[in-house]
């Protein structure tokens, strides 16, 4: 489909009907700057306002689609070209609207859990829970850019993303523990005893020792069996 040559052949019809483009625009419900964006070839018009806009210019849809007046001869070879070229062009379309809806979603997703990590105390459950729900948000965004994968590599990679931004999220936890003293956010069960916290996360456990005292201190160790009774003994 050649849009130069389809809006050059619009603004000739145009202009073979007196027409201006400010009134074309007002018989359509467009504005005028889009029907010179058609004109010089920047976009083609909706796929609903064909017919119309073939009324209004008293030329046919195979007319339009092909850029110029299509003699008897060549109309049936002309109308199948045209047709493919319509569903490609339609295809195209919905397929640029969906990515562009993904990275919205993708954006999205990344900005909820960064905000999330942000605004909520490392002790808030709400950081964790937000951040999750923005990985969730931009996998949704991942998945319409993968539409058109089989059904197998569509899911290795949506659950590849979905991990991996996980291990994103885990890995800035981490370092926030290590490095800031802070609480893990994504500790799976919480033991308080006299002055230590015990954390268990997924991948490694955190004791928090002397409890908002001036020596407190943070110890990340390898997962562990422990029980309430035996807690205080990391710390020692």
């Amino acid at each position: 489909m050649n849009q130069e040559k389809i809006g050059k052949f619009i603004a000739e019809c145009r202009k073979k009907k007196n027409m201006t483009q400010q009134e074309l625009s007002e018989k359509l419900g467009v504005s005028d700057r889009t029907v010179g964006n058609w004109e010089n070839g920047r976009n083609m018009p909706d796929l609903s306002l064909f017919k119309p806009l073939c009324n209004e210019l008293d030329i046919s849809l195979n007319d339009l689609m092909s850029g110029e007046k299509v003699n008897e001869k060549e109309y049936c070879e002309k109308l199948e070209e045209n047709i493919m070229n319509t569903i490609d062009y339609s295809n195209k379309k919905i397929e640029n609207r969906n990515n562009f809806i993904g990275l919205l979603f993708i954006i999205f997703g990344v900005l909820i859990s960064i905000t999330a990590i942000a605004i909520f105390p490392s002790e808030s459950s709400w950081g964790g829970i937000y951040s999750i729900f923005g990985a969730i948000i931009s996998l949704i965004g991942v998945s319409k850019f993968t539409k058109r994968l089989t059904h197998v590599k569509r899911l290795i990679c949506n659950f590849g993303y979905f991990l991996l931004f996980l291990l994103v999220l885990i890995t800035i936890d981490y370092i926030g523990v290590v490095n800031i003293h802070q609480a893990p956010r994504f500790s799976l069960i919480k033991i308080s005893g006299d002055g230590v916290i015990y954390y268990d996360t997924p991948f490694y456990d955190v004791v928090r020792c002397n409890v908002n005292e001036k020596n407190e201190i943070f110890k990340v160790i390898k997962n562990q069996n422990y029980d309430r009774d035996n807690i205080d003994d990391f710390c020692k």
